[in-house]
């Protein structure tokens, strides 16, 4: 089988590498391109990119920055004569010029189960909004965003642990064993794809740094929340003394004072040596456990209040 894949991300990595270890080694990759990251603005290639650099695949990698560009090089795409274009977290939604190119189509390997959090953002908003399941879906793509009829699915359990990098590692595992096992059948026919229930469709949105921001008013339990669906971007964070504050681990305490939303104190938590730093929030209150300011050092909350009593 002759095949494109589509990706971007650690998540789309981590896809490619299954299916290649799998002997599924696509024709070429398409990919976003390289960006300047950091204080310093060092250009730097995206995971799938470094992927097939560091393993040194051979194999053509095209980063077009717009859907013109995306479009310019189709007839490279179209002299491949795919039968499939992968599809794993590329970042652009692909035009029916594209879709229209390989034999059996494309398909996607979407984080949620479909017509769930459709959109750029699933893994985080699953975790924002308490849900306790999730998982992959494997749908043949349309010209809407992830709209079209579903090849098959999968479902997961969410831990009260799971942030956003670790739900991610495990459902591009997951996503790629998916791939692998129905590939075969879909090709043949004998995998149908099932139309959505699309009055059961929900979306997400694009996250931006300042949905980080931590709104105190809160409850705890939706601020400890966003402290794992946001990390390690855009990190939960707060203003403390004019800079800004990462809050990176949280947990829970049981709300027995009255004191002002937002006010930060110490209590006697978990061990009686330790004190902890806890702030009130809109109902409950938050025992802040790692935290980083602004141009500093990750530190325990411990280890903060050595510097800063």
């Amino acid at each position: 089988m002759k095949y494109i894949f589509f990706g971007t991300p650690e998540f789309a990595a981590i896809v490619l590498e299954k299916l290649i270890n799998a002997g599924y080694i696509p024709e070429a990759v398409v990919c976003n391109p390289d960006e300047p990251v950091g204080r310093k603005q060092i250009l730097t290639s995206p995971p799938v990119k470094r992927l097939i650099v560091n393993d040194k695949w051979s194999l053509e990698i095209f980063q077009p920055a717009t859907k013109a560009e995306l479009l310019a090089i189709s007839h490279k795409l179209k002299a491949i004569k795919p039968d499939l274009a992968i599809v794993a977290a590329y970042g652009k939604i692909l035009p029916k010029e594209i879709l229209d190119i390989p034999k059996h189509g494309a398909i996607n390997t979407h984080a949620s189960l479909l017509p769930a959090y459709r959109g750029t953002s699933p893994i985080q908003y699953t975790i924002l909004n308490g849900e306790k399941k999730t998982g992959i879906t494997i749908m043949k793509i349309d010209e809407e965003m992830d709209h079209g009829p579903i090849i098959s699915n999968v479902k997961i359990p969410i831990s009260n642990n799971d942030t956003f990098e670790g739900l991610s590692q495990k459902l591009a595992v997951l996503g790629a064993s998916l791939l692998i096992k129905i590939i075969p059948g879909y090709i043949s026919g004998e995998i149908k794809p099932v139309e959505q229930d699309h009055d059961k469709a929900t979306y997400t949105k694009i996250i931006k740094k300042e949905d980080g921001r931590i709104n105190w008013t809160k409850s705890a339990i939706e601020i400890e929340r966003m402290t794992r669906a946001y990390y390690p971007w855009p990190i939960a964070w707060t203003i403390w003394n004019g800079k800004i504050l990462k809050v990176l681990e949280v947990d829970i305490l049981e709300d027995k004072n009255d004191r002002p939303i937002g006010e930060v104190f110490l209590v006697d938590c978990f061990t009686s040596v330790q004190r902890c730093i806890v702030v009130k929030c809109g109902k409950g209150v938050l025992v802040v456990k790692k935290l980083q300011l602004e141009g500093g050092k990750i530190l325990s909350a411990k280890e903060f209040l050595n510097g800063h009593r």
